[in-house]
């Protein structure tokens, strides 16, 4: 039954007319809507955030081209399933993998392939793809919420052009979810409207979904107070292990850096809220409070500790006030970078020079044998005598200055 398929599935536009919110990427002379009324669409990677249009752009590109368009799940097929699809795209013929029944229709039509979260798939089973891709067998649409550059094999990435699509505006949104309200009949005001698109933090599915249930439901009218029932809580866009994930660490640490207490609040905020490990945070602040704060505040470094071990006591929520509390404390506190200068120097000396041997008048001779080959040897001992012209360092090093 169609009450079965998820709205967004139900709804699905089939013409760039009615696919709001990515007018860059698909605006009259863009490349990719000038392929599209060409019929000569290239293999490609789709890269947005989760709702963005990813799935439905796939779709309207194989409805407006001579194309058989079949579908794989990285997260459920593998290489079997792959080869099997192009086995038939080659004999343009023939069965077809379980669910795919009919898909290749014509002798004619060439067969888009649309793998879904792509980036789930490992190198082997990318490299898989590379002949077909090559031969023009397939045209592939790939689509990522992650990076391409770190998730899809190079060889594979030079095969395909990479568009990217944004993540939905409020407006794009409220005209996504006033189509739907068309489609579906329901009704709904425009506040509703404003508030749903909100909350669905540039999500369409999100939006799309809470529409379907309340729908479901047997709503006569949405509310925004039925809307807030549905939404537990704000749907953040925030993947432990992807690249929002970098992003958001990045904003806390260059907000903290740049004395921003604000700004870094609102970021660790995010983090929290989106499901973060407290831990991790606190890990990370102990990090800044040498890296950052350094000299210029040694209290500084006492305080993330602190903060870290109450984090391990209590855990979240309780520790998230300790958290700001040293958040705070860092954004306001003046900067030195002359330890992870020194450090970073210190370092490149290690790698360019190698194990250099330490001079003997600074090794320890605790045995006889070690006092005859001259370990301490002339060794000025501070406390008792003038040691201002001792050397320290390597023979290689003498007289270098990391601070």
């Amino acid at each position: 039954m169609d009450c079965d398929i998820p709205l967004a599935d139900r709804i699905r536009p089939e013409n760039l007319e009615d696919f709001f919110g990515q007018e860059k990427l698909i605006g009259d002379k863009s490349f990719l809507s000038e392929a599209i009324g060409n019929d000569s669409v290239p293999s490609m990677i789709l890269w947005g955030p989760p709702g963005s249009g990813k799935t439905t752009l796939a779709h309207i590109i194989a409805k407006n081209t001579n194309s058989e368009f079949i579908i794989l799940s990285a997260t459920s097929s593998g290489k079997k399933d792959l080869m099997e699809v192009i086995s038939r795209a080659s004999a343009k013929g023939g069965s077809l993998p379980t669910g795919q029944a009919g898909a290749f229709g014509g002798k004619n039509k060439k067969t888009i392939l649309f793998i879904d979260e792509i980036h789930r798939w490992n190198k082997s089973q990318q490299d898989a793809l590379l002949p077909s891709v090559e031969k023009g067998v397939i045209t592939l649409i790939g689509a990522t919420t992650e990076n391409p550059s770190f998730e899809v094999n190079g060889a594979l990435l030079s095969r395909t052009r990479v568009f990217v699509l944004e993540k939905l505006s409020e407006e794009s949104l409220e005209k996504i979810i006033s189509r739907a309200v068309k489609i579906i009949k329901i009704k709904i005001n425009k506040e509703s409207i404003a508030f749903l698109a909100r909350m669905a933090n540039g999500d369409a599915r999100t939006a799309l979904n809470v529409l379907d249930i309340l729908q479901n439901q047997k709503n006569k009218e949405i509310s925004v107070e039925k809307i807030k029932e549905v939404f537990q809580k704000t749907h953040l866009l925030y993947d432990k292990n992807g690249e929002e994930h970098y992003n958001i660490i990045s904003a806390l640490h260059k907000s903290m850096r740049g004395g921003d207490a604000n700004a870094a609040v609102y970021w660790m905020a995010r983090m929290l809220e989106g499901g973060e490990d407290p831990i991790y945070i606190a890990r990370r602040l102990v990090r800044f409070a040498s890296e950052d704060v350094g000299l210029a505040n040694n209290t500084a470094l006492i305080l993330a500790n602190a903060v870290y071990d109450a984090c391990h006591k209590l855990g979240a929520p309780e520790c998230n006030v300790h958290l700001a509390q040293c958040v705070i404390y860092l954004s306001k506190s003046k900067k030195d970078i002359t330890a992870y200068e020194a450090y970073t120097k210190a370092k490149s000396d290690v790698e360019k020079f190698g194990n250099l041997p330490v001079p003997f008048h600074i090794r320890n001779a605790p045995t006889k044998l070690m006092k005859d080959l001259g370990y301490s040897k002339n060794y000025k001992y501070t406390p008792k005598e003038d040691s201002s012209t001792q050397e320290y360092l390597p023979d290689e090093l003498r007289e270098r200055k990391y601070l």
